[in-house]
């Protein structure tokens, strides 16, 4: 098991370039059971949730071949039409193929997902929906047993706000019968990128971006190339960095079209902003600027920022709140700020966060992905060693996070764990 270790106190100054996003990736491997011969999937991130969905993929029938930063993966040759426990524990992701082997083959067995460190993140929603397309839903055994003869199009409005719902349904939507309206859908770039891959495709989906999307069915699709869309949290998390450190960082590979909300909440902290055509540059104050942020769905600022823009928030000049509205349990990082000397204090789903002059060293140990940038994050400004464990969380959505850093002049290195 490995540990990433940091000698915090170097202000970050270069330029980074940004992966593929995994968020996009994830759903556009999933896309791919839909079509017949082969999709060829460029910008792919190198992180372990590729691989396991690369994994399930081949688990079920298809074949993935692999080459730099390129997948081909044809499902013509798909049989099995399961997604065991055992692959679906490991990401919840996982789920996406749900929607696609019911669509083309008429049958799926998916394992339910089950808890979260972050919270519950339950699929009625997806159910729902398919049941309304005319899918027969069962649950036995910790599975979702899903059958139809054929998929039938329908006007669906979500509860809520569901990025993966909106996924799923799209693309079982995409060989359905007739015509398909999302209502209250997903507005995420990864959505829209999921879009634009089906309708290369041969799909014919409309207003992906908006909150009310249409699917016309189509009879089949055909595999096609297509790339993936940057990595927006990625980006954020190292202009967030660079913010923290009083830095000068160009993060390469991106457009500030993607960030909105993020870039809006640097520029109140006091960060100087210059977006270009396929760049963003910041420029960090000398000490941030205290800002309350509440997390949304697109455009709004993502929960997938909460905690690194929390640990910028703990060197603050000033008070900040910060507001979880998407996830019940997603504060799992605020012990161990804490214990670096971050003065945060939770009430409900709001953490009150008062501004510290420094933060220190110590033993940390990640809870979740996002969590552990913020760990990383923090470490970068602190006094002294950090030592940050169970980084395996880290590598499920930053493609070699450390190597990244130290390209902007920070002092970090991986190390493996000694018992």
């Amino acid at each position: 098991m490995d540990k990433i270790v940091i000698e915090g106190g170097h202000r970050l100054k270069g330029k980074v370039g940004v992966s593929g996003a995994k968020n996009a990736a994830l759903p556009a491997m999933a896309a791919s059971l839909l079509a017949s011969g082969t999709s060829t999937i460029s910008n792919v991130p190198d992180l372990a949730d590729i691989q396991t969905m690369g994994k399930l993929l081949s688990h079920v029938g298809a074949e993935v071949k692999n080459g730099k930063r390129t997948l081909k993966i044809n499902s013509d040759k798909v049989g099995k039409l399961d997604a065991p426990y055992d692959l679906v524990r490991k990401m919840r992701a996982s789920v996406l193929v749900l929607g696609p082997l019911l669509a083309r083959f008429g049958s799926a067995r998916v394992s339910l997902p089950g808890g979260c460190a972050i919270g519950a993140r339950p699929i009625d929603r997806h159910l729902k929906a398919l049941e309304a397309m005319g899918a027969d839903i069962k649950l036995e055994g910790g599975y979702v047993e899903a059958t139809a003869k054929k998929l039938h199009g329908a006007e669906i409005t979500f509860s809520d706000v569901t990025v993966t719902g909106t996924e799923n349904i799209i693309m079982a939507a995409a060989l359905a019968e007739g015509t398909t309206i999302l209502k209250n859908a997903a507005r995420e770039p990864e959505v829209v990128d999921l879009a634009t891959l089906l309708n290369r495709m041969g799909g014919r989906i409309e207003g992906a971006g908006s909150d009310s999307i249409t699917i016309v069915g189509v009879d089949q699709l055909r595999g096609c190339e297509h790339a993936i869309i940057p990595d927006r949290i990625e980006a954020g998390t190292f202009l967030i960095a660079a913010c923290m450190t009083g830095g000068e960082v160009v993060v390469e590979g991106v457009t500030a079209s993607l960030l909105p909300s993020v870039l809006e909440k640097l520029e109140e902290a006091g960060a100087t902003i210059i977006p270009g055509k396929d760049f963003i540059k910041i420029i960090g104050p000398k000490r941030v600027r205290n800002v309350d942020v509440a997390t949304n769905p697109f455009p709004g600022f993502a929960t997938d920022f909460q905690a690194q823009f929390m640990a910028l928030m703990a060197l603050a000049d000033g008070t900040s709140q910060i507001t979880e509205n998407i996830f019940e349990n997603r504060f799992m990082h605020v012990a161990e700020l804490k214990r670096m000397g971050a003065d945060i204090t939770l009430e409900g789903n709001r953490a009150i966060v008062r501004g510290v002059e420094k933060l220190l060293s110590a033993p940390i140990m990640a809870t979740d992905l996002r969590a552990s940038a913020s760990l990383v994050l923090a470490a970068l400004v602190a006094e002294g060693v950090t030592e940050i464990h169970r980084v395996y969380h880290i590598d499920r959505g930053y493609e070699h996070i450390e190597k990244k850093f130290r390209k902007l002049g920070a002092r970090v290195r991986r190390a493996k764990v000694k018992y």
